[in-house]
């Protein structure tokens, strides 16, 4: 099943962050962003976010499953929804984490 746009909506709501948060649709799915750094993924309208020492440190109790078939456990978000606060804080925490993208290489010019 593939996630709901409004899903999205509202999770970018509850975890207003503006214009730092920004989505990408990939396979029906979506990653999730901040400041250009994937820090969640939303699949099948769950929040699965990155796993990290900040998902460690501020919500150990969360459950955790793969995201989608053959990837590795995540910690699933959901039960946070309702507490943006948490919510803001434990993306914000991953992102600082997470490493920057790497520089995408210069587009070939046809000759």
């Amino acid at each position: 099943m593939a996630t709901d746009l409004d899903y999205i909506d509202y999770l970018t709501d509850q975890i207003a962050l503006g214009d730092r948060l920004t989505q990408r649709k990939m396979f029906g799915e979506y990653a999730l962003y901040v400041d250009g750094k994937v820090v969640a993924f939303a699949c099948d309208n769950s929040l699965f976010v990155k796993p990290s020492a900040a998902a460690a440190a501020l919500a150990p109790h969360l459950p955790q499953r793969p995201p989608y078939p053959g990837a590795k456990d995540y910690p699933v978000a959901d039960e946070l929804l309702d507490d943006s606060d948490a919510l803001r804080r434990l993306i914000l925490e991953t992102a600082h984490l997470m490493p920057l993208p790497r520089p995408k290489p210069p587009a070939r010019r046809k000759t």
